[in-house]
């Protein structure tokens, strides 16, 4: 698969959590929309965004600096980057919930954080909103760390800062929904059924991606 695969698989990613995103996040930027200028939504999200840029840089680079030539490193990135996919899609169904426990790895230092978040929340102003949503964006989330997994196989910093640029794009409908829109939206988002079919649509791609990686072993050995 191309770079520009990667990218679109982390919109796809981000479009597809809408309903979890809205139970992460979505009370957050409500809160926001509610007692905000309508534009005060839009720079939380922004700050969000730049912190999944920012972490998908950090992330890109590190790899770029362990495996330069990137060959064997990227191979099993990509297994690892469908496991995530699939695990994420096997959580949003509610079939298997093991990504609950890598959220939980994240925990403590997000206790660290979240108070600070909360101060900046509650101060009106366009930098502290935006701030905010910085700190906000490293809450521990699965989905998250699976579009990370995606932005570690570019192995720099800038194609690991323009998947996640993709996928944060892809949170903004559900996000601004949230700040914005009807109530029948943000319910519909979240409804069980929908969090299934997006679940079941990633799983679909996470053993696609399985199948383009086991290919080449069948092509090796003559089948």
């Amino acid at each position: 698969m191309t770079q520009s695969a990667d990218y679109i698989t982390a919109l796809m990613m981000g479009l597809a959590g809408a309903g979890h995103c809205l139970v992460m996040c979505g009370g957050i930027a409500s809160a926001i929309g509610v007692r905000s200028k309508p534009y005060i939504v839009w720079i939380y999200n922004l700050g969000r965004v730049a912190s999944y840029v920012l972490i998908g840089a950090l992330v890109g680079a590190a790899i770029g600096l362990i495996s330069p030539d990137g060959s064997y490193t990227t191979v099993v990135l990509r297994w690892l980057a469908a496991l995530f996919l699939l695990l994420l899609g096997l959580y949003f169904t509610g079939w298997f919930s093991g990504l609950v426990y890598i959220e939980k790895l994240a925990s403590p230092l997000w206790r660290k954080i979240q108070p600070l978040a909360g101060r900046l929340k509650n101060n009106q102003g366009v930098l502290n909103t935006f701030l905010a949503g910085a700190l906000w964006g490293w809450l521990p989330c699965g989905m998250v760390y699976t579009a990370l997994s995606w932005a570690a196989i570019s192995g720099t910093a800038q194609g690991g800062a323009l998947t996640m640029a993709f996928f944060g794009l892809g949170t903004l409908p559900a996000m601004i929904a949230a700040g914005h829109f009807s109530q029948f939206l943000h319910n519909f988002l979240k409804a069980r059924g929908v969090r299934t079919a997006m679940g079941i649509l990633l799983i679909v791609y996470a053993l696609w991606s399985f199948v383009t990686l086991i290919k080449p072993f069948f092509h090796a050995s003559g089948h």
